[in-house]
């Protein structure tokens, strides 16, 4: 199957780049609302399933040992930006359960906030593991392993106990096998499984919704996401778009981006889980493909300018503030079908009529 053209982007009268892609939206038994492009075909969540991850931390009472509150499990979720609060804080994590920063697997990498790298570079300052948007869930991870008395050194490995944990929680939630065919490595060195977009839709519905989870876990998803929806900047960071979404959306929408174009959320108050991929890996095309969805079922969400530029996925400008590019959901996305069973349309992102307002 051919994915459609989610995303175009335009300069001037012309279209300038296309970005194919597909979309997922299902209800907590799997059923599908809404289904565009290949939803069948596995594909990695990479950081969009952290709150997954997540789960053992609370659930072996490591969090609560430590002392860990909404901020520090928020940085558990988070793909950071970096900054001084997220960095600092990651280290506070590790230092309440006895370690330090070189005890982090995540690797190094300037941090993604402008004005913090910026400083970086002026001070002569090389980057540090704390710097690596993963290091919160590593933190998380490391002091789980402290918490269950477990090796601190191979807390990476497939087979350690703390990645154990982590895949027996994620089939639980997906419903998937997540065998070792479709395993990978992830930008940070954890294990990470491959599944369709329509089995991450699913999931995202019943951590939304809580429907298929027991008591114990229904009490620690919904921690997880009341800690993320208090602490939205630890998320993500000043002008990323989880971060808005979270912060104006609170009770409502609970999103994640991953790497290479992929974007999860539950749509807490229609009980439905929302995945997104874009074909070609681009973040901006992702952004903007969850920015349009967000405008068609929230169009309450600020006032005055459309979704994208209130909510993260702004035009392009120049520096005297001309504006020289912008994004805008595709042609192909303005055509509807409604072919049983399930409404499958290139660019349901659109707000075709399928897709209910809020």
């Amino acid at each position: 199957m051919t994915n459609p053209v989610l995303v175009e982007l335009t300069r001037g009268a012309l279209v300038e780049s296309q970005h194919r892609g597909a979309v997922a939206v299902a209800r907590p038994n799997g059923d599908l609302v809404v289904a565009m492009g290949d939803v069948a075909r596995p594909v990695f969540p990479r950081s969009a399933v952290k709150s997954l991850q997540a789960l053992s931390l609370i659930e072996t009472g490591a969090a609560d040992r430590y002392g860990f509150g909404a901020h520090e499990i928020a940085l558990a979720c988070a793909s950071h930006s970096g900054t001084e609060a997220h960095s600092s804080l990651a280290a506070d994590m590790l230092a309440r359960a006895g370690l330090t920063d070189a005890a982090l697997g995540c690797g190094a990498h300037m941090p993604g906030h402008e004005a913090t790298a910026h400083g970086k570079i002026k001070a002569g300052r090389a980057p540090g593991p704390l710097d690596n948007n993963c290091s919160g869930k590593h933190s998380g991870m490391l002091a789980t392993a402290v918490h269950m008395k477990e090796a601190v050194a191979s807390y990476l490995a497939p087979d350690h106990p703390v990645q154990q944990r982590i895949l027996k929680n994620m089939r639980e939630v997906t419903g998937a096998a997540l065998a070792d065919d479709v395993r990978g490595i992830d930008g940070c060195s954890v294990p990470t499984w491959a599944m369709s977009l329509q089995t991450l839709a699913t999931a995202f519905a019943r951590l939304g919704s809580g429907e298929g989870l027991g008591p114990t876990r229904r009490a620690t998803v919904e921690r997880i996401m009341a800690s993320c929806w208090e602490a939205p900047e630890m998320v993500a960071g000043p002008g990323r778009l989880d971060t808005a979404i979270l912060g104006r959306l609170k009770g409502q929408v609970f999103s994640k981006t991953g790497a290479e174009g992929v974007y999860c959320a539950a749509l807490v108050d229609r009980g439905l889980g929302l995945a997104l991929k874009v074909e070609d890996g681009t973040p901006r095309a992702a952004q903007a493909a969850l920015a349009m969805i967000i405008e068609r079922l929230y169009p309450s969400v600020g006032t005055g300018r459309s979704a994208a530029s209130r909510i993260g996925a702004a035009p392009r400008s120049a520096r005297r503030g001309a504006r020289t590019s912008s994004s805008r959901r595709s042609t192909d996305s303005r055509r509807c079908g409604k072919d049983p069973p399930v409404s499958v349309m290139a660019g349901r992102v659109a707000g075709c009529d399928h897709m209910p307002r809020a």
